[in-house]
């Protein structure tokens, strides 16, 4: 299958799907100017049951994204060696489980969020590596930190014990044409930037951005990870 055919009809197996997706991916990683392998393919795994995670991973995909801690609770033992990534909202009274559950908190958006995740998991001898969601369009259904907000949440959290704090992630206002969320998606990566010559000491290599419907834009501008659910595990309820 060439990198630039169609996407597989609706009816597709899971295995062509997660292909057609790998594929798309390497060739805007190539187009991007990058290395292969460059960027992790995230496979938002919300939503679905058991049986379709562990089809998706016989598939070969071996990192997972769930938006519901205790939806996780029933996947992620049936996977021990796969990365699962929370990109879902970080409730304040499951912030415990979620440490000790998911690889990545790719949803923190405040201060004191990040200290109740530093005090977590350093209860349990344990570093979380962590995104700080950004809201982008200001959009008041929307999670995430303002980005005027960035700079004073990184000076609040620097050092603190049982976290790392590497990247932003995002979820831009919601466009049918993908090229939309280019401007996007060109702004957070431009915040980070800026972030990262302003505090040598940080470590801001990864943004999070891009879904099914735009994520070969965000690579092109500058995604490290991607976040592909409905074309790999074909349509659902919610975006993704």
């Amino acid at each position: 299958m060439s990198p630039a055919g169609p996407p597989p009809g609706e009816g597709a197996p899971l295995e062509e799907r997660a292909v057609w997706v790998r594929e798309r991916t390497a060739d805007a990683v190539r187009r991007s100017g990058r290395s292969a392998g460059s960027v992790k393919l995230i496979a938002v795994s919300k939503t679905q049951p058991l049986a379709r995670v562990l089809e998706a991973h016989a598939a070969g995909l071996s990192v997972f994204g769930e938006n519901y801690v205790q939806e996780a609770e029933g996947k992620i033992p049936a996977l021990p060696g796969a990365e699962w990534h929370l990109i879902g909202r970080l409730q304040g009274n499951k912030v415990r489980r979620a440490v000790a559950l998911f690889s990545w908190i790719q949803t923190a958006d405040s201060a004191r969020k990040l200290r109740e995740i530093s005090r977590c998991a350093a209860e349990s001898g344990k570093t979380s590596r962590v995104l700080i969601e950004v809201n982008l369009g200001g959009e008041g259904s929307k999670t995430g930190a303002a980005p005027g907000d960035l700079r004073a949440i990184l000076d609040d959290t620097f050092g603190l014990p049982g976290v790392r704090v590497e990247g932003f992630m995002a979820i831009p206002p919601f466009s049918a044409d993908p090229e939309g969320s280019r401007p996007h998606f060109a702004r957070l990566r431009e915040l980070r930037d800026a972030l990262a010559r302003e505090l040598p000491g940080t470590a801001l290599g990864e943004l999070s951005m891009g879904m099914s419907n735009d994520f070969e834009q965000a690579i092109l501008e500058g995604a490290t990870m991607v976040r592909v659910g409905t074309a790999i595990f074909g349509s659902r309820q919610g975006r993704g």
